[in-house]
């Protein structure tokens, strides 16, 4: 098993996904394309190589994914806007200093975008299909929240469906009554977090415990009761309990050799488990989860922004208060 990061691999690996794009799985998967910058280009600024792709050719390639019938991002060009591409490209811009390359017209167009996907309870769906999730109430306040956006005309109705989503075993759903989820965990903390509602969380003790009894045998992390472990995990339960303030609720040391372990330490890239096939995914939110902990010298994340620390130290906070 493998007891270092092995860095410099997954630097290579992150870096051959969009070096050689010439396979059949590139193409099976453009529908994930903007997300994949995301997810990529997070791994090498977490690795502190942000400087491994032109910044320019980033930037026009997501400018290039703008969907001129309504304004939000696609997942490649010419691809229908949907609220998943558009918070990777707002993120992917944050990254890189570059919100502000995006015209006036531009900013304007995805933050109209992305208020219209809001519902009358408050809810968001991700496309003009109307499919409705806790992820798309995440994705809405995150982009807004980054623009500098956000309304009590949004927040408000959003914030109490948002609460209308816990169960009564602390966790939350994709929708109210839906599965309690660890990855809805962290879209529903991050919406209180960004909005500044964490203090209206019932439950919230029990919503902790719910959290650490994630972690099973050999230390990895599972997202509902009687699963296997997954390395993202790591990110949606760490980050759900780093913005309750109970970190050390999970065996660190544990988690952090689980995560370890699923390295390929041939082309680098981490998997969901050890021995599985390596994704740029995995890879991500392996990383991630070991920068939350403070593993070796990654550069530290924002736990509601899944975002570097040095770029989400520019947000102002929601409230707004100008001077």
């Amino acid at each position: 098993m493998n007891e270092s990061l092995l860095a410099e691999k997954h630097v290579m690996y992150v870096k051959d996904l969009f070096r050689h794009p010439a396979y059949l799985i590139h193409f099976m998967a453009d529908h994930l394309k903007m997300n994949a910058l995301y997810w990529g280009l997070g791994t090498l600024f977490l690795l502190k190589h942000q400087k491994e792709f032109e910044r320019s050719e980033v930037i026009q390639f997501v400018i290039s994914c703008i969907d001129e019938s309504n304004g939000g991002f696609g997942a490649a060009p010419k691809h229908d806007a949907h609220m998943l591409s558009t918070l990777s490209a707002i993120q992917v811009l944050k990254m890189y200093d570059a919100i502000d390359e995006l015209t006036d017209e531009q900013k304007d167009r995805v933050i109209n975008f992305v208020k219209s996907m809001q519902l009358e309870d408050g809810s968001f769906q991700g496309d003009r299909f109307g499919e409705v999730d806790t992820r798309f109430v995440y994705n809405a306040i995150q982009c807004l929240s980054l623009l500098e956006a956000l309304t009590p005309e949004i927040v408000n109705p959003a914030v109490e469906w948002i609460l209308q989503c816990q169960n009564f075993d602390g966790c939350f759903g994709m929708v109210p009554g839906a599965e309690s989820h660890a990855a809805q965990a962290f879209t529903c903390l991050g919406v209180l977090a960004i909005t500044n509602n964490l203090d209206k969380l019932p439950n919230c003790e029990l919503l902790e415990w719910w959290l650490s009894d994630r972690q099973i045998e050999g230390g990895g992390l599972n997202g509902r009761p009687e699963k296997l472990p997954d390395v993202c995990y790591s990110w949606w339960v760490l980050s759900s309990l780093s913005m309750l303030g109970k970190l050390h609720y999970i065996d660190g040391a544990k988690l952090q050799g689980f995560i370890l372990s699923c390295q390929d330490d041939s082309k680098g890239g981490i998997s969901d488990r050890p021995d599985k096939e390596v994704d740029v995914y995995h890879t991500f939110f392996g990383i991630a989860g070991l920068s939350l902990l403070g593993y070796g010298d990654l550069t530290p994340i924002n736990p509601i922004y899944c975002l570097p620390v040095s770029v989400t130290d520019t947000i102002k906070q929601y409230p707004y208060r100008f001077t």
